[in-house]
């Protein structure tokens, strides 16, 4: 008899991870692997680390440098992973990119440098992927990572923004026609973490004070703080849900 536990299990599953070289996205691949899954690890930084690790659990690992952002990409990333492990069962679509700067001085590159990571490469990317499961008629899970910003409106944030925003809005609306073909849609909003792109506003006492004094938890999140939430959204457990964004904040949003 099985239990609950085993439904949080991914032996057999294929995991594919943009983003995958640091930060939160090293630490929810390391959590699929340990959950049993095989993983494609996208990024242009360097996996080895990341490789070992997952070698020692008994899992395989490939790597693949891809600009996600780049029309060729999807195409790229999913046929690497049909060719290394035969199968992708799992997408997380986590690389991202943030530009900071004044909204009456934003530039157009700016602007148009994080939409096209976060969001075009983000829906071509889940395009791809899906095209090819519901071709083979099998299920799968894609995960996309949201922000407080799909919420909020943040300062001097304002393409990071709208690109998060527009995640929310893009799961919710794959996750509609997804859903008949047993392909999950959902995302998973962090909160504040402590993270390379959050470096500058924990530098600053100020700001740092502000951000803690409103967390309920009384702390900044940390990459191992997703993990769970990645495994369940990734595994068996989570097959009735369908366009949630689940926010893994600390009580942010409560408060």
């Amino acid at each position: 008899m099985s239990s609950i536990l085993d439904r949080f299990r991914l032996d057999g599953k294929v995991a594919v991870v943009t983003g995958a070289s640091r930060g939160l996205g090293a630490a929810m691949a390391q959590a699929l692997a340990e959950a049993g899954a095989d993983l494609l690890l996208v990024a242009r930084g360097d996996m080895s680390e990341l490789q070992k690790s997952i070698a020692a659990l008994g899992r395989r690992s490939v790597t693949l440098a891809a600009d996600v952002g780049s029309v060729a990409a999807a195409g790229k990333i999913v046929a690497a992973a049909y060719e290394a492990f035969g199968r992708a069962d799992i997408l997380v679509n986590n690389a991202g990119i943030i530009r900071r700067g004044p909204v009456l001085e934003f530039s157009e590159q700016d602007w148009s440098d994080v939409l096209n990571v976060n969001l075009n490469g983000a829906f071509r990317l889940s395009q791809r992927f899906a095209v090819e499961l519901v071709q083979r008629k099998l299920p799968g899970k894609i995960i996309n990572i949201a922000s407080m910003l799909s919420f909020q409106g943040g300062l001097r944030v304002v393409s990071y923004t709208a690109s998060k925003s527009a995640l929310a809005g893009l799961t919710r609306a794959m996750a509609n026609e997804l859903a008949p073909h047993g392909i999950n849609v959902n995302a998973l909003a962090p909160g504040y973490m402590a993270t390379d792109n959050t470096e500058a506003i924990r530098a600053d006492a100020a700001r740092n004070k502000s951000i803690l004094e409103r967390i309920p938890a009384g702390r900044w999140g940390t990459a191992a703080d997703l993990q769970g939430a990645a495994v369940f959204l990734s595994s068996p457990a989570s097959d009735y849900m369908h366009g949630h964004i689940l926010a893994v904040d600390g009580g942010w949003l409560a408060r």
